[in-house]
């Protein structure tokens, strides 16, 4: 087995990260850093930092020249970062001296690597957000189609009360929708440069940092953070947060779908499931399985991360060290399951009629909430619920259904109490109001 899926030729479409997981390729990041040095450069060039005739060169040689990764490796494991390795690369392919003196002037190798990674964030978060619409758009299409239908819903894994698959299907999609909520504001908030040198101070920027590091910002179309962020990993551990609820949100629809299709049960049925290696009957969650599993394993590399947010005095290389090791599978454990669950809100089928018989194989059981308040309006509430109870017992023992035995023992309560579509309560508005609420985003 690979390191990680994510690298693998044979596992990756199980963790599909797509156009997300080719952004953390070595390639990219080299790529990413490249732009960030030659941006640099020109914004220091148009303040008289840096020469303006280096500063074109630098920022035409970034896009020009090509670096093999391969051959940054041993100098990045002498220096315990990419960067020094870079510069040296860059200077030598350049074969200007006179201009190479300049790159890489007074930032340090943080800034330059985590203003890459904002750049690749940047795109990321800009992928997550289309699948992010994309799938409230089918959740709040299906919610809307299935306000009114009937199922029983769950409590510990037992029948509790009826609800509607509308209103099951919109409590998926409520923190779907809230993460893309928040997301132009995570975006505005984390996706920052980073330009204050050696021990954060900016000291070799030139006159004004504060200015070049605003103009330079602009000009890579990301947010200026005012200040030096090398050891408050707190844009990343919000990134983190967000990619985390994203997960678990994800992960909670592949559950209820694992345990809706599961034999026995089996009220929906999924498209493009799974087939197993020896027997021919089974058609596996493949996808939703996937999405619990990711949203477990996100869980844990956050833990991590947040655990890797203590960076020690200005700079810490054993936390950064960790963020390399842990964001990259997060980021991409998160666009593997915003794939998995974009499919699946295509082609979720609810068993309209299987819903419909396990409502009536509970023998009026379901409603026995609704009946104690019912008794409750002729006595009072706890003698309400010891009849309920009662009741009960004496289906369970005999056979007979729960309606039956309450009719006969109270001939008064109302003919729409055993209906199930009278009587699921605000199901049918969760629905809609989640509907509208997707068409208003």
């Amino acid at each position: 087995m690979p390191a990680t899926p994510f690298d693998s030729l044979h596992l990756s479409a199980l963790f599909p990260a797509g156009d997300t997981g080719r952004l953390f390729s070595d390639s990219a990041e080299i790529r990413a850093m490249m732009l960030v040095q030659g941006s640099l450069a020109l914004v220091q060039g148009e303040a008289g930092v840096i020469p303006s005739e280096s500063a074109k060169a630098l920022h035409r040689a970034s896009l020009e020249l090509q670096i093999d990764p391969a051959g940054l490796a041993k100098a990045c494991g002498q220096n315990g970062v990419t960067v020094p390795g870079l510069v040296d690369a860059f200077r030598k392919n350049l074969q200007a001296p006179e201009h190479g003196q300049y790159l890489h002037w007074g930032a340090t190798s943080q800034d330059i690597q985590d203003t890459g990674l904002m750049l690749r964030m940047r795109s990321a978060l800009g992928q997550m957000e289309k699948a992010l619409t994309a799938i409230v758009g089918d959740l709040a299409n299906l919610a809307d189609t299935h306000a009114t239908t009937p199922m029983a819903a769950r409590s510990f894994g037992l029948h509790a009360t009826p609800t509607s698959f509308g209103a099951v299907v919109a409590a998926w999609g409520w923190p779907v929708l809230e993460a893309l909520r928040d997301l132009p504001e995570l975006k505005r908030q984390t996706l920052l440069v980073s330009l204050s040198g050696a021990a954060g101070t900016a000291s070799e920027l030139g006159p004004d940092p504060a200015k070049l590091r605003a103009e330079w910002a602009a000009k890579l179309g990301l947010s200026d953070p005012g200040r030096s962020w090398h050891s408050d990993r707190t844009p990343i551990l919000r990134q983190v947060d967000w990619m985390n609820r994203v997960c678990i949100a994800l992960g909670k629809i592949g559950d209820d779908l694992i345990l809706a299709s599961q034999s026995g049960i089996g009220e929906i049925t999924l498209g493009g499931a799974g087939g197993s290696s020896t027997m021919p009957q089974k058609q596996n969650p493949v996808a939703p399985a996937a999405m619990v599993a990711l949203a477990r394993h996100v869980q844990g590399l956050s833990a991590t991360l947040h655990g890797a947010g203590l960076h020690q005095n200005q700079r810490d290389g054993a936390a950064w060290f960790t963020e390399w090791l842990t964001f990259p599978q997060l980021v991409q454990s998160t666009a593997a399951a915003l794939t998995h669950g974009q499919k699946l809100a295509q082609g979720i089928t609810p068993n309209t009629e299987t819903m419909q018989e396990a409502l009536d194989n509970t023998g009026g059981m379901i409603r026995a909430e609704a009946l104690s308040f019912a008794l409750a309006q002729n006595m009072p509430r706890p003698d309400a619920q010891t009849e309920t109870k009662s009741l009960c017992a004496k289906a369970r023992d005999t056979g007979q259904s729960l309606q039956s035995l309450a009719q006969a023992a109270h001939p008064d309560l109302p003919d729409t109490l055993f209906d199930t579509k009278s009587q699921l309560g605000t199901a049918p508005d969760e629905a809609r109001n989640f509907t509208a609420a997707v068409k208003a985003q």
